[in-house]
């Protein structure tokens, strides 16, 4: 035997070990094993085969998700439990569409109907109630197509795009999920945490200015099962937790303070320690203390600011998350999609060094858990990473099955709540900085910034209460002393100014978890702005309560 012969025989034993070892692929005979699937599947060739009004189309498609949610819930307020609730449900969702794959009864009432279903596993209730619902929903798709079928008439131009897309049939059967948490341990926890201002000696002579001080624990833990009339047949599961702390008092002036975080993952062991915890709400309170005393914000400035990367994950959050996503524009309308991008395709929306992607099928950053994680979205197509910016340049858009101009097909970003129909949503976006900045580079370039235009100051925000609303925001001189100032708000950061005045960004990033009914992840570097608006916020100051709180 020559070398190439035996070359050949090790390739073809390699693909052979490598077959025989890699799992079978899911059957839906597998899945039939799994009571919800196995009536789900019944009653969707029930459906297919005899759901048709006379003189009237037969459905070309059609879909069932069940959701099944376990959910527990604990709060405190001033070291005193206000209660748990763990509560289940099951809802079912059903779409049917009408038409083709061109143009189908999709917008407006014909994109579901949803029917609460039992918890039980039994297969009559769960195939009546997906009886109910599709009757339903094929008479509101008949009413939809109908009406969609006129109004095409109406317009010149044509849709830009078909309305649904072809996608290859999915099996993937991941074993449901229940949720486990130690009830009583974890609302001794959170009422020990709420309690902190009267009990921690480092914030205990402030309790007087406290008017509230809560602090709440939440699990969830969700499966999904779907079908399609395509062969799609898909069982996923996801857990989420979420310990949070809040604060709040007023000052002097009568403006009200608060302050306020959370430690979120996939897993209990990716929330932090109850020491850790405990040691950032005492910080919480403190800064509480210190907003009473800070001097209000000037009345109007701009210039240089710099968001430390965790003010930058939540501005990020708001600026992008809706806008990279791809969504039907109007009928008649030339229009690629809706939102602050609809016509930025190929063009730049952030500066060259900046990349973008969102990628759900990343699990993990830094040992952290992503809560914004999945496998397979709500339609069944498999996630995948898209590269939405790439050097400043928007290149992408996030799809589900409804194709936009230039983008025919999904790329695995349809998600759904519990009873709403799938969007496009992000997953895990990820913004990174080609050469990216230290922390003490990018606090020395603001310095920098100030010095070199003659400034008296300029401006650090280290954590935000949701755009455009700083909760934390510096006044720093050209020396470096920073003084905090409170009552601000920004009036110009925009998707403008991520074109326009992002000047450099971290190399840093912070993880930025959504506990949302679609979780969501945002990892982001600090961002260093060349020029914003910072404006008084001039919002109604109430009265100050006239009596003291109880001692």
């Amino acid at each position: 035997m020559n070398l190439a012969q035996i070359k050949t025989a090790l390739l073809l034993a390699g693909l052979l070990i490598a077959t025989l070892s890699a799992p079978a692929q899911p059957t839906r005979a597998d899945a039939e094993k799994d009571p919800v699937l196995n009536a789900m599947l019944t009653e969707l060739d029930r459906s297919m085969s005899q759901l048709q009004l006379p003189g009237f189309a037969k459905p070309f498609f059609i879909q069932y998700r069940i959701e099944s949610l376990e959910d527990f819930e604990t709060r405190a307020e001033f070291g005193a439990t206000e209660g748990s609730r763990r509560s289940q449900e099951r809802v079912a969702r059903v779409t049917v569409r009408v038409g083709d794959y061109k143009t189908d009864s999709s917008g407006g009432r014909g994109d579901g109907v949803v029917e609460l279903t039992g918890l039980d596993d039994d297969p009559i209730a769960i195939r009546s109630s997906l009886w109910m619902a599709t009757d339903e929903a094929y008479k509101n798709a008949l009413a939809a197509y109908a009406q969609k079928q006129a109004a095409l008439k109406q317009v010149e131009t044509p849709p830009q795009a078909d309305d649904f897309s072809h996608e290859k049939p999915l099996i993937s059967l991941a074993q449901p999920v229940r949720l486990s948490v130690d009830e009583s341990a974890w609302t001794e926890r959170v009422a020990r945490a709420s309690g902190l201002y009267r009990t921690d000696a480092t914030v205990k002579a402030r309790q007087r200015d406290m008017q509230y001080c809560t602090a709440g624990y939440h699990a969830r833990a969700v499966t999904t099962w779907l079908v399609t009339s395509e062969g799609t047949i898909l069982c996923k599961s996801s857990t989420d937790y979420v310990e949070s702390f809040q604060a709040g008092t007023q000052a002097e002036d009568g403006m009200r303070l608060d302050r306020s975080f959370s430690t979120q993952g996939t897993a209990p062991s990716d929330l932090d320690s109850e020491d850790a915890f405990n040691k950032q709400a005492v910080a919480e309170i403190v800064s509480l203390g210190e907003l009473r005393k800070a001097p209000l914000v000037d009345e109007e400035y701009h210039g240089p600011l710099l968001m430390s990367a965790d003010s930058s994950a939540q501005t990020i959050f708001s600026l992008l998350a809706n806008s990279v996503v791809a969504t039907r524009p109007k009928l008649g309308t030339e229009a690629r999609t809706n939102g602050a991008f609809a016509s930025s395709y190929q063009s730049r929306v952030m500066p060259d060094f900046i990349d973008v992607v969102d990628d759900p099928t990343l699990k993990t950053f830094n040992g952290k858990g992503l809560t914004g994680a999945y496998d397979v979205d709500d339609e069944g197509v498999p996630a995948q990473p898209v590269k939405l910016i790439t050097q400043g340049r928007l290149v992408n858009y996030l799809l589900g099955r409804e194709p936009v101009k230039d983008f025919p097909a999904s790329n695995g970003h349809a998600r759904a709540g519990l009873t709403g129909g799938a969007r496009p949503t992000i997953g895990v976006l990820k913004v990174t900085a080609q050469n990216g900045l230290s922390d003490a580079e990018l606090n020395q370039k603001l310095l920098d910034m100030a010095k070199a235009r003659g400034l008296p100051s300029v401006y650090y925000v280290e954590t935000m209460a949701g755009a455009p609303n700083p909760r934390l925001l510096y006044r720093v001189t050209p020396d470096g002393n920073r003084q905090l100032v409170r009552g601000a708000v920004f009036a110009d950061i925009d998707t403008r100014a991520l074109r326009s005045s992002i000047d450099a960004a971290g190399k840093d990033l912070f993880v930025e978890n959504s506990f949302g009914e679609v979780p969501q992840t945002v990892i982001a570097p600090a961002l260093l702005f060349d020029d914003a608006t910072v404006k008084r916020a001039n919002e109604k100051n109430e009265k100050l309560p006239f009596y003291p709180p109880p001692e």
